[in-house]
């Protein structure tokens, strides 16, 4: 059974740093592209940062040059590094695979809950 696990949010202030980890179980993601996502109360889930199964990654424009995404194959396990954080990066954010590298994101977590106060 395939499972994905966010863990590392909470509460900072802003110009403040989280790091988001993704544990995966049940099949090996080493070839999947990985990624993150987010939605803000009242919004729509939108996407945060992506992984191909070969290193390139790609980011929103609202975090480009704050976060960084990365995995370890070893551990089945993908991270999400944010720095420089901002009142409207609030949001839950949930991390997901897409195993045949079409964009489509068949296996998602639960979410872990980021709020950055002012």
């Amino acid at each position: 059974q395939v499972q994905l696990v966010e863990s590392g949010g909470g509460l900072v202030q802003a110009g403040g740093s989280l790091r988001l980890s993704c544990a995966a179980s049940g099949r090996n993601f080493q070839a999947y592209n990985v990624g993150w996502f987010r939605q803000a109360p009242g919004k729509e889930r939108e996407f945060v940062s992506a992984m191909a199964w070969h290193g390139k990654t790609t980011y929103a424009d609202s975090v480009k040059g704050r976060f960084t995404i990365s995995r370890d194959n070893a551990k089945n396990m993908w991270y999400l590094q944010m720095n420089s954080l901002k009142p409207e990066d609030t949001a839950v954010y949930y991390c997901a695979a897409d195993p045949q590298s079409d964009d489509e994101y068949d296996f998602w977590g639960q979410g872990t809950q980021v709020t950055v106060s002012s």
